[in-house]
């Protein structure tokens, strides 16, 4: 293995993310430094001189070490051996010089100018930009009781700035420009919907008015963030570029011919073809990140590679007579296969975005390309290395990108682990192609585990298999997927066909990552800090080492396997039998989502009524599942805070589901549209809950005793519109309130209701237990448990020690969700207990 070049890409890498950030005079003082030593290490002991002052012709050199060394010592021109570390040395020294240098520069660009000084002042501007990305949506966020607004954003550099009071500044500065979407009517992430912000181009240059601020930690590649107000979609001012507009047609081709898919298929495809994830909803990008699937959104080198090698054929036979490919079959020589490869880069750049997973297989695909024109066989790692030193010296910002280095180590794996863990498993019987698909899968977890630990502070179990299950699919998806690019802008009409077609794989891929994420055990929480990270790789080392061992012994491999796959998979009866989760017979389970509420009712086997789905649709289907709950007649959502609707997505994946009902008043009206929007994707009817309303199913009864039917005085707010519930079940009597306030709960005991709220078993506390409870409702319930559900060191003190004390004082025991996790309860009539998870 040929690693000559893998020690100058190291130093280029180290001191790019060492010194992008540095004072002027440490990069100046590593620059002149490394530079001075390399030419001193280039110029003492040069073969030639010693050569001549010894009286020895470089012929006669030249044959005595042909003699000891052979055709290699030739190739070298009769240099010592000795001479080579110090060349080696020397070009290290040189490459650190040469990364000091362009580091200084790039860190220069982001100093330089008007925009820092403004950053500071918070200063208001109408700025020309540049835009450099495409515009991608944040992650949607649970602030307490609302989802924080999404937000918009795309890099940029400012060309030209106005202040306030007139001063023009003109300048060339990287931002990030953040425009509020919900303020521009802007769709919500996954819907489709296109937005006049989401559809600019790279190379676009708009006029905005934003407020200058500067950017968190110290902000890396950017100097400040432009936080865009306002109602107006974008003003352009300059036309993208040719290139770039002719990139925007076929991606805009691909997002038409994929408009008829199913909804997985749709979002999926644009996003494996070009990276483009606008479609990609919340919940399915959380199941591809639980099975560390996301590479395959993110426009991965694979693609390019199965591209490559579907023009070329396979790398190993791109220089012989028998090479495979569209080319060879096209009559395509060698040169002109090369050109035509160099073309197809340029274009996979352009249409796909330089992404740094883009660009390193680009340029590893180039090295191959330009071997392939000049004739020169080149292994792979030394193409690997020199596509990251030619990277890194031309963007040192990429040095610090967690994508660049997930990307390297991917490919790294692929390349040198890969071939031995194949070679071992075939040597153990495997069949050829399934153990090198297995290898390459292991061997790429094993490689990245630790830094998307330190990333995500969760390990994935079940990465391997998901993405062993997945690459069936991908190279389909990928060839069909371009198909449908390259066709769609001259014949919809096929484009739709290879869509079609293309939309098969792309949903068992999707497929793969929800079922792979809906495991119980399919991830295990990790530290995400670098001593996390330290601890993952030895812990890989110690699984590698023991696994080779076990290897060798085919019966214990096979009972580790079956041991492994009941702890991922965690079946309900063996899960009861050693956790004692769920306990039999329970009766109500109040699940740990965090901040925030989702209580679950039994109503017979594998059915029950869900009141509210908590923040976070993961936490909720974990907790549905594990309590075995495949079929919910009824969803209640008390209100429409996010702390009680945002996970919904979780309870209605893969159940059978019956109706929702909810509150009448409907705040915040975006929350109240999401959980319409949610109810009509899957044809869910929608019904409104007014006291007096009785309802049974299966073993449940209950009636609603809030809020009251309309006329009705306007309440304070959604947490005084909650749908308040007494059911019965099992002879027990169960109080749930939702959020209600004590403004609420005293017009609660002035209604016909207030007849049934006495001497209830168990009271679901209003409010995440709030210090806003009314002592006489309290006291009145009097109740024998109370269960508060709340999150772990929220900043809102729940719950209030004067309400748990209050509680206490009444008789009741108190549990809550942030010390005792999820909780169960179970007895009937006068028996009652209850189990932490």
């Amino acid at each position: 293995m040929d690693l000559r070049l893998v020690p100058p890409a190291l130093a280029v890498w180290v001191t790019a993310a060492v010194l992008v950030g540095a004072s002027p005079g440490w990069v100046t003082g590593v620059a002149v430094v490394s530079l001075m030593a390399g030419a001193v290490l280039l110029s003492v002991g040069r073969p030639g001189a010693r050569s001549a002052a010894r009286g020895d012709p470089a012929g006669a050199l030249g044959d005595s070490v042909r003699r000891r060394g052979g055709p290699v010592a030739r190739r070298r021109g009769g240099a010592r051996p000795g001479a080579w570390p110090r060349v080696s040395a020397a070009a290290v020294l040189l490459c650190v010089a040469a990364a000091a240098a362009s580091a200084g520069l790039h860190g220069a660009d982001v100093r330089r100018g008007p925009v820092p000084a403004l950053a500071k002042r918070f200063a208001p501007v109408t700025a020309d930009v540049e835009v450099t990305s495409d515009p991608r949506f944040t992650r949607p966020r649970i602030t307490g009781d609302h989802m924080a607004p999404t937000a918009l954003l795309f890099d940029a550099r400012v060309r030209r700035i106005v202040e306030a009071d007139g001063r023009v500044l003109a300048t060339r500065t990287p931002v990030l420009v953040i425009v509020d979407a919900r303020s521009r009517s802007g769709p919500a992430r996954g819907s489709g919907e296109r937005s006049p912000w989401l559809s600019l181009l790279p190379s676009t240059r708009v006029r905005v008015a934003a407020r200058v601020v500067p950017a968190l930690s110290g902000g890396g590649d950017i100097a400040a963030v432009l936080r865009v107000r306002g109602s107006a979609p974008p003003e352009v001012v300059g036309e993208p570029s040719g290139p770039q507009r002719f990139a925007g047609r076929l991606r805009e081709g691909l997002r038409e011919a994929t408009d008829g898919l199913e909804t997985d298929a749709r979002a999926l495809l644009p996003g494996l073809v070009v990276g483009d994830t606008a479609r990609v909803a919340p919940e399915l990008d959380e199941a591809f990140k639980a099975t560390d699937l996301t590479h395959l959104l993110a426009v991965s080198g694979g693609n390019f590679t199965i591209l490559l090698a579907l023009f070329i054929g396979p790398a190993g036979l791109a220089q012989r007579v028998e090479r495979r490919g569209l080319a060879p079959r096209l009559g395509v020589p060698l040169r002109a296969t090369a050109l035509l490869g160099g073309a197809l880069t340029l274009a996979f750049v352009i249409v796909c975005r330089p992404d740094p997973s883009v660009l390193r297989a680009a340029a590893c695909g180039s090295i191959a390309l330009l071997a392939i024109a000049t004739g020169r066989r080149r292994s792979l790692i030394p193409a690997l290395a020199t596509a990251v030193l030619l990277l890194v010296l031309y963007d040192p910002w990429l040095s610090r990108s967690y994508g660049f280095l997930l990307s390297v180590l991917a490919t790294g794996a692929l390349l040198t682990v890969a071939p031995r863990w194949s070679a071992a498993l075939r040597r153990r019987r495997v069949p050829p192609r399934l153990a090198e698909a297995l290898a390459a899968a292991a061997a790429a977890q094993a490689l990245c585990a630790p830094v998307v630990a330190l990333l995500s502070a969760r390990v994935s179990l079940v990465a391997v298999p998901c993405n062993l299950l997945a690459e069936f699919a991908v190279a389909p998806a990928t060839v069909l997927g371009f198909g449908t690019l390259a066709t769609a802008s001259v014949a919809m009409p096929v484009a739709k066909v290879f869509a079609w077609c293309a939309s098969w794989p792309a949903r068992w891929i999707a497929d793969i990552a929800r079922t792979g994420a809906a495991l119980p055990g399919g991830g295990v929480d990790w530290p995400g800090s670098w001593a996390g990270a330290g601890l993952l790789a030895l812990v890989t080392v110690v699984v590698v080492l023991v696994g080779r061992r076990l290897l060798r012994h085919p019966w214990l491999s096979g009972a580790c396997l079956v041991v492994f796959l009941l702890a991922v998979v965690q079946p309900p009866p063996l899960t009861r039998v050693i956790t004692g989760w769920p306990p039999p017979g329970w009766r109500l389970a109040m699940c740990d989502v965090g901040q925030g509420d989702a209580t679950v009712l039994a109503a017979g086997d594998g059915s029950a009524v869900v009141v509210d789905a908590g923040p976070d649709p993961v936490a909720v289907d974990r907790c549905l599942s594990t309590l075995g709950v495949t079929r919910i007649p009824l969803v209640v959502l008390t209100h429409f805070h996010a702390d009680h609707v945002a996970g919904l997505p979780g309870v209605l994946d893969g159940r059978s589901v019956g109706a929702i009902e909810t509150t009448g008043f409907e705040e915040p009206p975006d929350q109240a549209e999401f959980v319409r929007r949610e109810a009509a994707a899957r044809h869910i009817p929608v019904t409104r809950a007014v006291a007096g309303e009785r309802r049974r199913t299966g073993t449940l009864d209950w009636q609603v005793l809030w809020p009251p039917p309309a006329p009705a005085p306007t309440p304070d707010g959604p947490n005084d519109a909650s749908v308040a519930l007494l059911v019965r079940t099992a002879g027990l009597r169960l109080l749930l309130l939702g959020d209600l306030e004590p403004p609420a709960q005293q017009a609660l005991l002035r209604s016909p209701a207030a007849l049934e709220l006495g001497d209830v078993d168990v009271l679901k506390v209003a409010h995440h237990g709030s210090a806003y409870q009314d002592p006489e409702l309290i006291r009145r319930a009097a109740p024998r448990l109370a269960l508060i559900s709340c999150g772990r060191h929220n900043v809102y003190g729940h719950p209030a020690p004067s309400t748990v004390e209050a509680l206490r004082a009444g008789g009741a025991v108190v549990l809550r969700t942030d010390e005792d996790g999820s909780l169960a309860v179970t007895g009937a009539g006068g028996a009652l207990s209850v189990a932490g998870h």
